[in-house]
């Protein structure tokens, strides 16, 4: 009888080399058919961009763009990719999510983000009463910009997002922790600060200095919706990454500009707060996590919140 040879492993197609950043890049992409755009959702340069979506090309051998100086159209292909990429990130957000939620229940740990306006606000008397009612329970607190704490809540990085606005997703939970009336930060030397309050309309010809899209997305929309319903546009003379630039500039006489009114917490030499008696619309501050979270401890933190009337501080 004669002995057949024995298969050999079987010859594979080599993987393709390229990383869950640039799938995530390109499921962006894809959705805003814009560099520009996609770049500032995913906190990136337009050139860094380039070369994750170039590189992604090379690795699967095929275009997965048109690229024109008006516009980004996706081909065949890149269609074909966008679905299953997207597909496939839906189902590692499910895993990620119930890793994360299994390891902070087990560790008695949460990981919260914050922003500017609500670190400014009642947020540090939630934390100091959830320490002395519920103790052993670590809290790990970051700055983050709203934009950047969506994409940290879905993708597992944090357990809790205090926010500026609500976070209109599927299975996300939030809870208003407070709201801030809209005030005017005005140089100490401006015609205005003699009044007790202002009316918005009379910013109108004003320059102003306001945060910049990567960290003041969120916010910069409600300025300029306020400022379209008051009939103007903001002159916008210079943009910055930080409440502190803000409030430097504003004392330096760069310009004014709209804030929250927790800067009456903040004390800035060359800064007068004003009220704004024609702006009734307020600022609101969400803490925010995913609706399946198991975690005992975050469950009793947003009972916490609920449950407790927070007295205003300034």
């Amino acid at each position: 009888m004669m002995n057949r040879p024995v298969p050999g492993p079987s010859r594979l197609p080599p993987p393709h080399h390229f990383g869950l950043r640039q799938v995530r890049a390109f499921v962006c992409l894809a959705d805003e058919l814009h560099f520009g755009r996609a770049a500032n959702r995913l906190f990136t340069s337009q050139p860094a961009l380039s070369r994750m979506i170039h590189g992604l090309e090379e690795a699967l051998g095929v275009p997965l763009l048109t690229r024109s100086t008006r516009k980004v159209l996706l081909t065949p292909a890149g269609e074909a990719f966008a679905s299953e990429c997207k597909l496939a990130l839906s189902h590692l957000e499910l895993a990620t999510q119930a890793a994360q939620s299994a390891a902070s229940a087990l560790k008695g740990r949460l990981r919260m983000a914050y922003t500017d306006f609500a670190i400014e606000g009642r947020v540090p008397q939630i934390l100091e009463k959830f320490r002395s009612n519920i103790p052993g329970v670590a809290v790990a607190l970051e700055y983050m910009p709203t934009a950047a704490q969506h994409v940290a809540l879905l993708e597992g990085r944090i357990d809790l997002g205090f926010m500026t606005g609500e976070f209109r997703a599927p299975k996300v939970h939030n809870v208003l922790v407070e709201e801030h009336e809209f005030v005017a930060l005005l140089p100490e030397a401006h015609r205005l600060t003699c009044r007790d309050a202002i009316r918005l309309v009379e910013l109108a010809h004003e320059p102003f200095v306001i945060g910049a899209e990567t960290t003041f997305s969120s916010f910069r929309a409600l300025i300029f919706d306020i400022c379209h319903t008051a009939g103007f546009y903001p002159r916008v003379v210079q943009e910055v990454s930080n409440s502190n630039a803000i409030f430097g500039l504003v004392a330096a006489g760069a310009g004014v500009t709209i804030y929250s009114a927790s800067a009456r917490s903040v004390r800035r030499s060359g800064v007068v707060v004003k009220s704004l008696v024609d702006v009734a619309r307020k600022i609101p501050i969400f803490a925010t996590c995913l609706a399946d979270h198991r975690s005992t401890e975050l469950r009793r933190f947003l009972q916490l919140v609920i449950d407790t009337q927070w007295p205003v501080n300034w």
